[in-house]
């Protein structure tokens, strides 16, 4: 050991580090919305997505033929491994362009490290966890922006291509479309009771894999079939990301529309129903539901926990896409086909009186 790297402190826990984890760490909607109300409104003939739809990615025409798809990701640590954590921040960048239909090309990085304390060492298994699960989806890392901080935090920014007719955005759901759910729910109920020493570490195993499985085969299932809608389930839980994609299919179409789901019908992970009910629920999933619970009706037999978990802030989540019922079964064999082991159809969109209702049953 040299002598500099004797300087440096044991890495500790990543997740002692930090007061959020994963994308719990995101601004609760109800204040993004409140902040971002004040902008001034621009218009681009060439940016065909922005951030008026509350979609995953923006998407901008390069021209007739090709569509260029950009999206940002950074996050606190949500696993204490930080290769692990890498591999986590860089799948759930990508999915944001694998949710528009988009294949990635090429990401840039962002990390903000306490390097005096704990020195390059873990930074770099970071890079190279973000890199593996890049290599995994054929781009590279090409560059990236770091600064020094106390509290750990990395991302990518991700660049990808479609073709514009090909793009799939959160404001095509129609009546009669069917949700299906593309991977399990409860990352946020697992990595809280492992970071409150509830749970073991190999029984957070089962969220990692889910978190580091890229939407790929996903991505390429649903343009594949052609879908109405789609968006991918993250730090907005389930509730808030179907909630954004009813209120902009409702704008765009002129419909109240809303959803209803079946409680039994959604993929649970292993523990998760009774660690929520033992409390083990991130402070995002509380405020989501907070939001959420405003155009939410509820069966009278779902427990508080229940409903938290409708709302559990996702890191790394599945695609949740709206399909149009008479391709619902083509939709589920082409995920077969691409691997996609988790397919569950979850509820049907409806027209209401309120866009964005919702009726969990």
């Amino acid at each position: 050991m040299t002598a500099r790297a004797a300087a440096y402190a044991p890495l500790p826990p990543l997740t002692s580090l930090s007061a959020t984890a994963g994308c719990a760490a995101k601004i609760a909607q109800v204040d993004l919305i409140a902040a971002l109300s004040g902008l001034p409104v621009r218009k681009d003939p060439r940016l065909l997505i922005g951030h008026d739809t509350s979609d995953d990615a923006a998407v901008f025409q390069l021209t007739p033929d090709l569509a260029l798809i950009e999206t940002v990701d950074v996050f606190t640590p949500i696993v204490d491994d930080p290769f692990d954590y890498g591999r986590i921040a860089a799948a759930n960048a990508l999915s944001d362009v694998y949710a528009m239909g988009g294949k990635p090309i090429s990401a840039l990085s962002f990390v903000a490290w306490p390097m005096a304390e704990f020195g390059p060492e873990g930074l770099g298994q970071i890079l190279a966890g973000a890199q593996a699960v890049c290599d995994e989806a054929g781009i590279v890392i090409a560059g990236g922006h770091s600064i020094v901080d106390a509290e750990p935090k990395f991302g990518l920014f991700v660049s990808g291509l479609a073709h514009p007719s090909q793009i799939v955005a959160n404001d095509g759901a129609k009546p009669g479309d069917l949700l299906v759910l593309t991977k399990a729910l409860g990352t946020g109920v697992l990595t809280t009771a492992r970071k409150r020493g509830k749970i073991a570490p190999d029984e957070l195993g089962e969220a990692i894999l889910s978190m580091t499985t890229l939407n790929a085969g996903a991505a390429e299932a649903m343009v594949e079939v052609g879908v109405s809608a789609c968006t991918d389930v993250t730090g907005f839980g389930l509730l808030g990301h179907l909630g954004n994609l009813l209120r902009a299919s409702s704008r765009r179409y002129g419909d109240a529309l809303g959803a209803r789901l079946t409680f039994e019908r959604v993929p649970w992970m292993h523990q998760v129903r009774g660690l929520a009910a033992d409390g083990m629920c991130p402070g995002g999933s509380k405020r989501n539901l907070a939001y959420a619970a405003q155009n939410t009706t509820f069966s009278a037999d779902l427990s508080e926990a229940d409903r938290l978990l409708m709302a559990d802030a996702q890191t790394s989540g599945g695609l949740l896409i709206a399909v149009p019922s008479a391709r619902a079964d083509a939709l589920l064999q082409a995920l077969a086909r691409h691997g996609v082991e988790t397919r569950a159809v979850i509820g049907e969109i409806a027209l209401t009186d309120l866009p964005g209702a919702i009726a969990v049953l």
